[in-house]
């Protein structure tokens, strides 16, 4: 271990306001630019939080064989900082909070510390739900099996509905492929034919310009039948068919796994790209559940 008090310059019967008083008078000398400067600061600040500690520094004192030395004056006294040597002091950090309250009372630095600390998080949280990743729950059974709710709904096949992450940034680098799960704001007329209206997870099938007809429940793109491995054929909606339909430029259709029991665009009509959110890609809960989609 080094000697701390030829680090800070002071014999080994120098007062706490000694130690203090030299410690502040170094941390002005060093320059805090250089690695190796900023290396010495560390150093003269490990020094002095040990020496200005009483307990600390009796026990440094016994490991150097120092404690028969008389105690110096006002040794384990608290002595307050000259409020130059510490304004001085929180010139050397980064922190710009620390840098800002440095004139303001010990009581009311915390204070503010941990105020920026907890609204910084959850200013960060609120980012990422906004911009980034945001969690949805499934409730209903228009995408089973992909996609699981709870019993006892209608369809569902699950003691727990799924809950996902949607990735809400995906589409500003790229543009919307067919069977990507998206998350989406409905069209107002979901509200009428639905029952239910707002956010929807469906499963995109058809793309701006193409022409979309569902036969026997088999749904054709353009004239060719569709391969679904994710529909299975007790879920198909062979009662009802459709004629040949136009997707509208800067539209996309939207339909669910399930195709007997799904309200999807069939009834309510394409989704503006404006209102798709996010592409899921993972199941985070039920634990049995995890895994990416």
């Amino acid at each position: 271990m080094s000697d701390l008090y030829a680090l800070l310059g002071v014999a080994p019967e120098a007062s706490e306001d000694e130690v203090r008083t030299a410690y502040y008078q170094r941390m002005r000398l060093d320059d805090g630019d250089t690695p190796e400067g900023q290396a010495r600061m560390r150093e003269l600040r490990d020094a002095f939080e040990v020496l200005s500690d009483p307990e600390r520094r009796r026990r440094y004192d016994i490991s150097r064989g120092l404690w028969d030395i008389p105690a110096p004056a006002g040794y384990g006294e608290p002595v307050a900082p000259p409020p130059e040597a510490e304004a001085d002091d929180y010139q050397h950090t980064w922190n710009p909070v620390t840098r800002a309250t440095r004139r303001l009372p010990r009581g009311w630095r915390i204070l503010i510390d941990w105020v920026v600390t907890i609204v910084g998080a959850i200013a960060i949280v609120l980012a990422i739900k906004a911009w980034i990743v945001n969690p949805y729950r499934i409730p209903s059974s228009s995408m089973e099996p992909t996609l699981h709710c709870a019993r006892p709904g209608t369809g569902c096949e699950a003691r727990f509905s799924d809950r996902v992450l949607a990735n809400r940034f995906i589409y500003h680098f790229r543009k919307p492929h067919r069977g990507d799960i998206i998350v989406f704001k409905t069209p107002p007329l979901a509200k009428q034919r639905c029952g239910a209206g707002g956010t929807f997870v469906k499963r995109l099938i058809g793309l701006p310009g193409e022409t979309w007809q569902e036969k026997n429940g088999f749904i054709y793109i353009n004239g060719k039948k569709l391969i679904e491995p994710y529909v299975q054929s007790s879920r198909r909606d062979t009662g009802t068919s459709y004629p040949p339909r136009k997707v509208p430029d800067g539209m996309y259709f939207m339909m669910g796994d399930n195709r007997a029991q799904s309200c999807d665009s069939r009834e309510w009509g394409p989704v503006p790209r404006k209102n798709l959110i996010g592409e899921v890609f993972a199941v985070y809960w039920p634990p049995n559940r995890i895994g990416f989609r």
